[in-house]
């Protein structure tokens, strides 16, 4: 028997709204996706023109300081640089704090304190918006940090290890012409016209939460003499590099452009309680990494 014209519209009535149930309940599953992508985004983008605020200033304090660039210590010399502060009101880093887990002492005193970070050589070339040192995705705190009612920690940022003085005690030129982290055949920069392609030669960094301490980033995979330092197939991290944006990371190079660079290597979680990190890194990363890390002599 044929079923007649009514029944038929009836029918497609009643598979239309099914069909409109399903995509309702397929929109409400969807809209927290889009939302939680749509942050991500807009996390990458803040750190992205972070990293441009940062770079643009580091540029300007060169012009100011007769082409040298920002002194860029290790922990003893940030360490010196807090002295200083706390006598003078006066730091003479980049980055004078270490980022630590833990609540008590001079480092983890630094790690949250904004005065201390305004004293930055930086700070004045960038209207002293101390925020931009902080990725917004990295909110990693211990859990005696969080008992304690901090935050965040200030700074997420590194500087490429092959810039600048490393110690107070240095000259000016800096104490020796080879690569604190490389050594030779590769050069220290002290001033931006030593660098011979400042387009590939990256400043700033993003660093692993569970890596980062002082304002100094260095890998260093093997040696090698050729153009670049050598990688090495089994090799495993130094310094990590944040992974906060979709297995990518921001950097800012002595151009003053900015890039974000988007790892092979498998992200290293973070575990927020001191711990130090690290994991393999994938041969094409290490190859990128060595190219724009130094140059020889």
């Amino acid at each position: 028997m044929k079923q007649s014209n009514q029944n038929r519209r009836a029918f497609t009535a009643v598979e239309l709204l099914v069909v409109i149930a399903i995509l309702v309940v397929f929109g409400t599953l969807l809209v927290p996706t889009f939302a939680h992508d749509n942050r991500n985004q807009a996390m990458a983008i803040r750190c992205l023109d972070n990293h441009s605020q940062l770079i643009k200033a580091w540029l300007m304090y060169a012009t100011d300081s007769g082409d040298y660039v920002a002194n860029n210590y290790t922990i003893p010399g940030i360490e010196s640089s807090i002295s200083k502060w706390k006598t003078s009101g006066v730091s003479d880093a980049w980055a004078p704090n270490i980022m630590t887990f833990g609540v008590q002492g001079v480092e983890p005193m630094s790690t949250t304190n904004s005065a201390l970070a305004q004293a930055g050589v930086l700070v004045p070339y960038h209207q002293r918006k101390i925020e931009i040192y902080h990725c917004p995705a990295d909110n990693f705190l211990s859990a005696i940090q969080k008992a304690a009612g901090w935050r965040y920690r200030l700074r997420s940022v590194s500087m490429n290890s092959n810039w600048g003085r490393t110690d107070p005690s240095e000259p000016k030129n800096g104490a020796s012409p080879n690569s604190w982290g490389y050594g030779f055949p590769f050069r220290q920069w002290h001033r931006i016209s030593e660098v011979r392609k400042p387009a590939e030669r990256y400043v700033f960094v993003d660093e692993h939460a569970n890596s980062i301490n002082d304002g100094f980033f260095v890998v260093n995979w093997a040696g090698g003499g050729g153009e670049y330092p050598a990688t090495s197939a089994g090799g495993f991290w130094g310094d990590v590099p944040g992974f906060y944006h979709n297995n990518a990371t921001p950097f800012g190079f002595s151009d003053g452009h900015t890039e974000m660079k988007r790892w092979l290597s498998r992200a290293i979680p973070v575990r927020a309680g001191g711990f130090f990190i690290t994991g393999r890194a994938d041969i094409r990363d290490q190859q990128w990494y060595v190219r724009h890390v130094a140059d020889r002599l």
